[in-house]
């Protein structure tokens, strides 16, 4: 398949949370379809935004692919990186309020998994197409500090390095009114959380020509 961008993220192994992530998103980025979501009202709606990128973590954001860049050569990257980094393990996951939007977040020690998460976009940032001036534009609207400017210019996307909080989106923007009641929402359908939370693996990702993304291959760490 063709795809328009590529990403690496932390996709959840098989088990609850990932089956969770799935239905409440109403998309399986494992397996590239939809699925029946949750039985909760305006749910379809609270999650427009996140759904077409699956449940996951982003390690590097997504990226078009250089004209002089192949996906085998992608690919064959990803698994070199993968096997220069160690697993990475924080104490476990809690829901937070990141803004508008809920998500789950990690808790603990985080060195670990800032490293995977640095190494991924650093290592690979040679496969990337510089981005659009109309993109770049667009992230500037959101009043970008100084060295998240800097970031953007380099790495083309500001919450990198030290401005990057890893999180697993579950909501887009909520209005104010409904953070409570969405949160309590959630706390009701998660899934027991993994204590500790570990980070093995990581997964290339591709945007379809549908806008959805889909799993390409997960490469498990083994620095």
């Amino acid at each position: 398949m063709s795809y328009a961008r590529f990403a690496i993220y932390f996709v959840p192994p098989d088990g609850p949370l990932a089956e969770f992530g799935a239905k409440w998103l109403g998309w399986d980025v494992v397996t590239g379809r939809n699925v029946p979501g949750f039985d909760v009202p305006g749910l379809h709606d609270i999650t427009v935004t996140p759904r077409k990128y699956g449940f996951h973590g982003t390690l590097k954001p997504p990226f078009r692919l250089k004209e002089c860049q192949t996906p085998e050569a992608l690919k064959a990257a990803v698994c070199d990186v993968a096997g220069a980094l160690s697993p990475a393990a924080c104490d476990g996951l809690e829901l937070r309020q990141l803004g508008r939007f809920l998500a789950l977040t990690p808790l603990g020690p985080l060195d670990g998994l800032q490293h995977i998460a640095e190494a991924c976009v650093r290592d690979l940032d040679g496969f990337r197409a510089p981005a659009a001036e109309a993109e770049i534009a667009r992230r500037r609207k959101a009043g970008l500090s100084n060295r998240q400017d800097l970031l953007l210019a380099q790495w083309g996307y500001p919450y990198v390095f030290e401005e990057f909080r890893f999180h697993m989106t579950l909501s887009g923007g909520l209005p104010k009114e409904d953070v409570r009641g969405w949160t309590y929402t959630l706390q009701r359908h998660l899934p027991d959380l993994p204590t500790p939370f570990v980070i093995d693996q990581i997964a290339l990702c591709g945007e379809r020509q549908d806008g959805r993304f889909e799993l390409i291959h997960r490469y498990t760490l083994t620095g």
